[in-house]
């Protein structure tokens, strides 16, 4: 990590300040930098890539005769399906049809007559005058309904009279191919550990920068991390593989495991402005900026962080 200069720290809070709506700039440019404290801060993280697989039931009309399951080929198992996996550490979620799985079933909507009752006219075919409202007659103009013929009723435009519509389950072809659907998904689980910093300074802002990479460790298993110069992450580390190896190694297949740990830096900036001593800090590799009691500020409202 590079040193942190004055240029460098005044030029941070200046984008800072630019950015908030109530912060004038003109503290920025002219206080006194009096310290630059260079700390930091250790982010250890564990991925694990991991593959779940459940089938689930699913049918669609059966319009194929021949495509249904072969006497005595029985389905394969979830697991002996073979897939391509996407790119290690990416979420992706894939369906698919198990092999030797299908089965043909007259449609349990239509029960296998490829036609239902018109939901509309309840299978009558008609249905009520919408301009005589079924008297037959048109009131005002006291004579017979020219629409419906005087009857009262007329055709269903639903179903065109027939009292019946296409199934919509089977979409008309009275059977229904039922197979069994798997549902892979492959997932990164991410476990990560922020070592205590002892500063005034809200811990959760730091989840939001990138650290210089120190260590990295990756393999189908990975293993604790022993005698790290800072405990906390040595311990953080035993703590996240048996939590992970706890969790999914018994609900999911583990396909590759990844550990790192990086050096957040911290810079602590201590500065005068008009004779009072101020304090603000600068985190990250991007150098972002926290400023609790920056003095130049008018209250219209905006938050800090």
């Amino acid at each position: 990590v590079p040193p942190m200069t004055e240029a460098v720290a005044r030029q941070a809070l200046l984008r800072f300040v630019a950015s908030r709506c109530c912060y004038g700039s003109r503290a920025a440019g002219e206080l006194a930098i009096r310290q630059l404290r260079q700390l930091g801060t250790y982010r250890y993280r564990l991925e694990t890539f991991s593959e779940s697989r459940l089938s689930e039931w699913a049918f669609e009309p059966f319009t194929k005769p021949g495509a249904a399951r072969p006497p005595g080929d029985a389905p394969l198992d979830p697991w002996d399906v073979e897939v391509r996996a996407p790119p290690l550490f990416q979420g992706q979620t894939w369906r698919c049809r198990v092999p030797h799985s299908a089965l043909v079933r007259d449609c349990h909507r239509c029960h296998g007559h490829g036609r239902s009752r018109c939901g509309v006219c309840h299978g009558a075919g008609r249905t009520r005058c919408v301009t005589c409202k079924g008297s037959r007659w048109r009131l005002k103009q006291q004579k017979r309904c020219q629409l419906c013929s005087g009857t009262g009723r007329k055709r269903c435009n639903t179903c065109s009279g027939r009292g019946s519509k296409t199934c919509a389950t089977c979409q008309g072809e009275k059977k229904l191919q039922h197979f069994k659907q798997l549902v892979i998904t492959w997932k990164n689980n991410v476990f990560e550990f922020v070592s205590e910093h002892h500063l005034n300074f809200p811990g959760e802002l730091l989840s939001k920068v990138s650290g210089e990479n120190i260590f990295k460790d990756e393999n189908v298993v990975v293993y604790p991390i022993i005698d790290f110069p800072e405990p906390e992450i040595s311990l953080a580390s035993q703590r996240a593989i048996a939590e992970h190896s706890a969790v999914f190694a018994m609900s999911s297949r583990i396909l590759q495991q990844r550990q790192t740990i990086e050096l957040i830096p911290i810079t602590e900036v201590h500065y005068q402005y008009s004779g009072k001593p101020y304090l603000y800090y600068i985190y990250g590799l991007e150098n972002k900026v926290y400023a609790l009691d920056y003095p130049e500020r008018c209250c219209c409202g905006c938050t800090i962080v």
